[in-house]
């Protein structure tokens, strides 16, 4: 059943979803929570569709805010609520609102949406697009316990992570981080399989894709060994290689669908790690409602502390000059140039170079740096 409200209030809106329920024969509220989805005409569709699927597991009341540009000046002074109340089974398992916010209204969405909020429930808030730097501090994200974002929307992804990580605040979620739940599980699960040190990680995945740098920062951050990112043609995250002291562990998907599991001195196995939509990656997230200290953990890490702990394993340490040109005298006293000096350096380079290959071992060098 729908409901179309032209030039509306909250008020009105409510009045519409008990006359709702009432001509669909289910007076009672059966929801357990209010997602509230901040989005625009264009993304509205799909994020729609996900959170219907997902209230077949969580029935919940959607709130879907979406601000609508004005044209002209005088548009943008004038204030109007559209909305669009759909119950029954044009809302999933819950009841739905589409609230179209014109002029100065938009930039007070959080007054609109309170009085539609189910009394004593939790809240969560998700921004399929175009999420805000601090969503703590936004006026929707401050009414939630749980505020869901999305950085592979963005049009920097890595570099959103860094803000994210200076404005976490305990609630804060990220699509990027559900996405590789399946990937920590099945590689907690290896280690557990073997009684091992690891000793390096190597993370392949797509190019910009912020899914990557979050298993590769938990792997650091746990393992507290050095993460190498690699790049591949995707699709998403490729293949995790564990270099341990009782040989290799590989976890790799190149397909996007199955990964196979390479344990050194057991058989291969083939694990299904499909790419999941995103209504299972809601669903997921409205599991829980507290915070996630494992994500913060990761988060904080920092993209940038990744790519300096990767570095003494991968790049290579470059020759002293100073050793190599320091004969400057022939053996009479007399002055040479570089030119005659080169054959004598060069029957002397196995005793000048061989000092610089005797490096600390792996661990030791990347906790220096």
């Amino acid at each position: 059943m729908k409901i179309d409200l032209t030039d509306t209030t909250a008020g009105k809106v409510n009045k519409a979803l008990v006359q709702g329920r009432r001509a669909i024969g289910t007076p009672a509220v059966g929801m357990v929570l209010t997602l509230v989805i901040v989005t625009d005409e264009e993304n509205a569709y799909d994020a729609l569709k996900a959170a219907g699927d997902a209230s077949h597991e969580h029935p919940s009341r959607t709130l879907v805010v979406i601000k609508r540009v004005s044209r002209s000046p005088r548009d943008r002074t004038a204030s109007r609520l559209d909305a669009e109340v759909r119950v029954g089974a044009d809302a999933g398992s819950g009841e739905t609102v589409i609230l179209r916010l014109h002029g100065e209204v938009a930039d007070h969405a959080d007054s609109v949406v309170l009085p539609l909020l189910l009394p004593d429930a939790p809240v969560v808030v998700w921004w399929p697009v175009n999420a805000p730097l601090d969503p703590a501090k936004d006026p929707l994200g401050a009414l939630a316990q749980r505020r869901v974002t999305d950085t592979y929307s963005s049009e920097q992804p890595v570099r959103e992570l860094s803000a994210r990580a200076d404005a976490y605040t305990p609630g804060d979620t990220d699509l990027s981080w559900t996405r590789i739940t399946p990937w920590r599980s099945m590689l907690a699960a290896a280690l557990d399989q073997v009684v091992c040190e690891v000793k390096a990680v190597e993370v392949e995945g797509e190019e910009f894709n912020p899914s990557c740098e979050l298993l590769a920062m938990w792997l650091a951050d746990r393992l507290d060994v050095p993460v190498k990112r690699s790049l591949s043609a995707g699709p998403g995250l490729t293949a995790v290689r564990l270099a341990t002291s009782e040989g290799a562990i590989a976890l790799d998907r190149a397909d996007g669908s199955l990964a196979t599991l390479s344990i050194d001195g057991q058989p291969d196995r083939a694990v299904a790690l499909k790419r999941r939509d995103t209504a299972e990656l809601i669903a997921e997230e409205l599991r829980r409602l507290d915070p996630d200290d494992t994500y913060a953990s990761a988060l904080r890490f920092g993209v940038e502390r990744l790519n300096a702990s990767a570095s003494p394993a991968t790049e290579p340490v470059p020759e002293p000059v100073l050793e190599a040109s320091a004969p400057e005298v022939s053996p009479k006293g007399e002055p040479v140039t570089h030119a005659a000096a080169a054959p004598e350096a060069a029957a002397e380079a196995p005793t000048t170079e061989a000092a610089p290959q005797e490096r600390p071992p792996l661990k030791k060098r990347a906790k220096a740096t």
